[in-house]
C-alpha cells in the first residue's frame, strides 16, 4: 500500500502541474483565468467522486486496505478546491472584500460554492489520526458525513455555473446518484442478511 500511496500522490499532482504548464504556454484558450479557475474546481469535484468511490470498491473487491487511500484523496479534494477558491479571490476579485461579499450575495452559485468550501475546512482539520482519537470514532464519522452535503452542494454549484450545455454537470450528478444508491442498497441489505443467517 505504501507504493500505491506514493504513486497516487504523484498522479494526483499531474492535473495541477499540467494547468501551470498550460497557463505558461498559453494553451488555456482566450480566457485563461476562467479556464484555470474552472479546471481546478472540476478536479476538486473529480477527486471528491473518487473519494466516494472508495467505499463501494472496498465492498466489491473485499480489499479493505483501499480505505487507507480515502484520506489522501480527500486532502486532494481540498487542495484543488483551495486553488479554485484562491484563483477566484485573487484573479477574479483581486482580494477586494467588499466585492467578494457582494458577489457571494448576488450570485447564488457563488454562495453555494463559498459554503461548500467552508464545509471542507472541519474535514481537513480533523483528517489526522490525533483528531480521530480526540473526537472518538463515532463523532468523527458523524462529522465526516458532511462529505455527502459537500458532494450535493458541489453538484448544484457546477450545474448553476454552466450556462448553456448542462451535459457535463448532469453527468456528474448521475454518478453521484449511483454512488449514493450503492450506499443505500448496502445499508438496507444488512438487516436482510442478518435475518437470513438467523433463520
Amino acid at each position: 500500500m505504501s507504493k500505491i500511496k506514493i504513486i497516487l500522490f504523484i498522479v494526483s499532482l499531474i492535473p495541477a502541474t499540467w494547468l501551470v504548464y498550460a497557463l505558461l504556454t498559453n494553451q488555456l484558450g482566450a480566457n485563461p483565468i476562467e479556464a484555470i479557475t474552472r479546471e481546478t474546481g472540476l478536479w476538486a469535484l473529480r477527486f471528491l467522486w473518487l473519494t466516494l468511490l472508495i467505499t463501494p470498491l472496498r465492498w466489491l473487491t473485499g480489499w479493505n486496505q483501499l480505505a487507507t487511500l480515502r484520506r489522501m484523496l480527500g486532502l486532494y479534494v481540498f487542495f484543488y478546491a483551495l486553488l479554485h477558491m484562491l484563483l477566484y479571490l485573487w484573479l477574479d476579485q483581486f482580494f477586494d472584500l467588499n466585492d467578494i461579499i457582494k458577489d457571494i450575495i448576488k450570485r447564488p452559485f457563488i454562495t453555494i460554492g463559498f459554503f461548500t468550501f467552508t464545509a471542507l475546512l472541519p474535514l481537513v482539520i480533523t483528517s489526522n489520526n490525533a483528531m480521530v482519537k480526540r473526537l472518538g470514532g463515532k463523532r468523527w464519522k458523524k462529522l465526516h458525513q458532511l462529505t455527502y452535503f459537500i458532494a450535493i452542494a458541489s453538484s448544484v454549484h457546477f450545474y448553476m455555473l454552466v450556462k448553456q450545455d448542462k451535459t457535463e454537470p448532469l453527468f456528474y450528478m448521475a454518478l453521484l446518484v449511483i454512488l449514493f444508491a450503492l450506499r443505500l442498497y448496502k445499508k438496507h441489505q444488512k438487516p436482510t442478511t442478518m435475518a437470513s443467517s438467523l433463520s
